[in-house]
Order: structure tokens, then sequence, then C-alpha cells
């Protein structure tokens, strides 16, 4: 039995290294708890057991069967391998006045072959099937019961009402399956079928000459089904899931990505500060530019003088690069002339949309035109002036100013005859 343990242990080892390509594969993850109940019967036709007990007074598969409840505690190491620990209790196998008349406690070594053959998906599988081979202790409880009637087994006779050895743990191992049904799209609830045969390596009775030993005589067969609840894990599931392998040549790749990446990041800063630098020299230049021209003209006519009074007023409303959009700095421009003209109802005005020679000449060409444009409907929108006193046209490029950005402008001329 030493050895046993010893393999179970040794294979938990090797199993538990390979864990890596799975979540969820830490110390508390994958655990479940399982209760179970179902039947065992004697399997076997011992000469030493002659109609001692009703287990074995029964001498039939059938008729011979006494109920089983139990628990089971499970932990998988990896999807097609786990350890678990079970304890079984049967009922009424002897003529004892106990309620349970043996008890199995086992370590079992438990191999998913739905997994282990057929690769794990990523989620436990509706229908899988488990082997499990383990071993562990039996204690018989032969209170007041002559369990086993022969003349080497003499010492669980009776003895003025009290049985001589209440008592009597033997080494067993177990072998069997699970057919496991898998619940529910989390899969946290499973229903097991488990048949098994557990061997009494011992012998049922207390003298066995020929030591440790499988035989189906010592051997009982037992049909148990429950319910499994699995405990969710760290990953968030109740059951493993797959962690993507990555080669060297792949992790090298998604590098390079990120490196790339980087160096888009500090291309598109770098490009952003520069259209920081321009927007400030915008906003440092100046806001509009004026220029009021007064003359007057006296005329003789018949000995009448008539005075003209011509005052032109030149407005600039500034764009950004590649926009016909009037901008909030640059809307005091436009509303300097908007109130002009409508204060003075006979005057019109003259917008000349122009463009710095940057860029394409066709998109020039409309950027002007656009721009002449944008600021005649605003002084026809917002500020009522009526379509025939706004002459609005494109003039192209312009090498007005010395500054490119400033030859981005529309150039309004109100003309004004009092």
């Amino acid at each position: 039995m030493r050895k046993i343990f010893t393999l179970i242990a040794a294979a938990a080892m090797t199993v538990g290294a390979s864990a890596q390509g799975y979540e969820g594969n830490k110390f508390f993850d994958n655990w479940s708890i399982g209760i179970e109940g179902g039947a065992s019967t004697y399997i076997g036709k011992s000469p030493y057991l002659p109609g001692t007990s009703k287990a074995f007074q029964q001498r039939a598969f059938f008729k011979g069967m006494r109920p089983v409840a139990g628990v089971e505690l499970t932990k998988m190491i990896i999807p097609a391998f786990g350890l678990a620990i079970q304890d079984h209790a049967t009922f009424n196998w002897t003529n004892s006045t106990t309620a349970v008349d043996m008890n199995d406690i086992v370590l079992l070594a438990k191999v998913n072959f739905s997994n282990l053959f057929g690769g794990y998906t990523g989620k436990p599988r509706v229908f899988e099937v488990e082997g499990v081979f383990g071993g562990g202790f039996r204690t018989y409880f032969n209170h007041l019961c002559n369990y086993v009637d022969n003349d080497q087994a003499m010492a669980y006779a009776p003895k003025d009402g009290v049985s001589v050895d209440a008592t009597r743990n033997n080494m067993i191992a177990k072998a069997g399956m699970n057919l496991l049904f898998n619940l529910g799209q989390k899969k946290a609830w499973s229903i097991a079928v488990k048949p098994a045969v557990v061997w009494d390596l011992d012998g049922f009775y207390k003298f066995n000459p020929m030591g440790n030993r499988f035989d189906k005589n010592n051997a009982n067969f037992e049909i148990t089904a429950g319910v499994i609840y699995h405990f969710k894990g760290s990953n968030g599931y109740h059951h493993f899931t797959k962690v993507r392998p990555y080669d060297q040549a792949e992790i090298d790749r998604l590098n390079a990505n990120i490196r790339g990446l980087r160096n888009d990041v500090d291309d598109r800063d770098g490009r952003i500060r520069a259209l920081e630098d321009e927007l400030n020299k915008l906003r440092n230049q100046p806001p509009k530019t004026v220029e009021v021209v007064k003359t007057e003209t006296i005329t003789v006519d018949n000995s009448k003088t008539n005075t003209v009074n011509t005052e032109s007023l030149n407005v600039n409303v500034h764009f950004p690069l590649g926009k016909s959009v009037i901008t909030a700095a640059q809307a005091p421009n436009v509303e300097m002339v908007g109130v002009y003209l409508k204060n003075h109802p006979e005057s019109k005005v003259v917008i000349r949309g122009y463009a710095s020679k940057d860029g394409p000449e066709d998109l020039n060409l409309r950027l002007a035109k656009n721009r002449a444009a944008a600021v005649k409907n605003m002084l026809m929108s917002k500020y009522k002036i009526a379509e025939g006193r706004i002459d609005a046209q494109g003039n192209g490029i312009s090498e007005m100013f010395s500054e490119p950005e400033w030859n981005r402008v529309s150039i309004c001329t109100i003309n004004v005859t009092d």
C-alpha cells in the first residue's frame, strides 16, 4: 500500500509540472465536492464465510446488496489528472447492532480519459469518462456480531454479551470508472455515476495466512450516483481555461509591433507639437488689421459746393491651415464688419479670399473661394446683411504677407460714401 501512495504522489508531481498551459491551476483552483449514494454487494464465494452475516448469507449479487453513502473531495491538477479523498459508509452489511458496519477512506488518483485522449477544449465536455484507482483503509464495526463463523475467526464471537473485537482496520484497494455529466453553461455542477470494485487486501476474516492480495473472494462491488459542485477558481471559471502558447518567433514579432507602435506615437506627438507651435503663432498674430483712409474733395459747380467724404476700412479674417471655418479668435473681426454695415445702411463690402502657397494648387483655389464665402455667410446669417451689399470672391494664392500663415485670409474692404 505504501508503494501505491508513493506512485500516486509521484504522478501528481509529474503532471503538476505540465499544468503551465492552463489558467486556474493555482492550489485553491479546481476543487470540487460531491455527495453520493448507492449500493454495495459481496462478489466472492469464500469457503470461510458460510452463512455468517446478512451480505454473505445471500451469496447472490443482487440479494446481497446493501446501501452505501459517502462524500468525496477532489483537486484536479490538470484537466486530465486529479487526486481525491473519498469516504464511504456501508449500512446493514452484517448482523451487528451498529448502523454503519464498515467505512472506507481511500486516496484516489483520477485520470480523465476524455481529456487525456481527446484533448482539453477549454471547458469540460457535456459527457466525460474518468478512471480511478487508489488505496486506503476500511474499518469494520463488528459490535455484538459473530462476523465470521469459523474456527479461525472466533475472536469476533460475542463473549458474555460483549464483542471481543468490536472494530477492525484492514487495508483496501479500489478501482473503478466515473461517468460524468457536466451541466449548464458555467459547468459548475456535474452528475456522476460511479461503478467500482473494492478489495479487502487483508481478507474479510482476521487470520489471513496468504497476506495482502487481490482476491475476488475478498472483494465487493459498489455502484453509486451523486452530484458534484465545482468551486470557482482564480480565473473566474469553475474549470480550467486554456492559455495560448507563444513561441519565441511570435514573441519577437509582437515586440517588433510594439516598438513600431511606440514610434508611431512619437511621430504623432511630434506632429501635434508642430501644430501647437503653428497655433501659437496664429494666436500671437494681430487679430485684425484695419486701414482707414479719408479724403475730402471740394467742387465748385454753378456757385454750389459739395463735400464728399470717402472712408475705406480693411479688415482681415485669418484661417487655420487647410480650413475655411471662422474660428472663435477671428469672429470679432467679422463682427466689426457686420456692425459697421448695420450702422451704415448705404455701405457695401468687398470680400476677397486668399490661400497660402502651401499644398496643392487646386485645393488652395477652393480654399480661397470658400474663405470668402464663409465671411459672407456669417454676415448674412448672424448680422442680417443683405446679399446685394456683399461682393465675395476667391482670389487664389496670396503672397502679400511675409508670414505664410497670414496669407490664409479673407480681406473685407468696406467703401462708404456720405
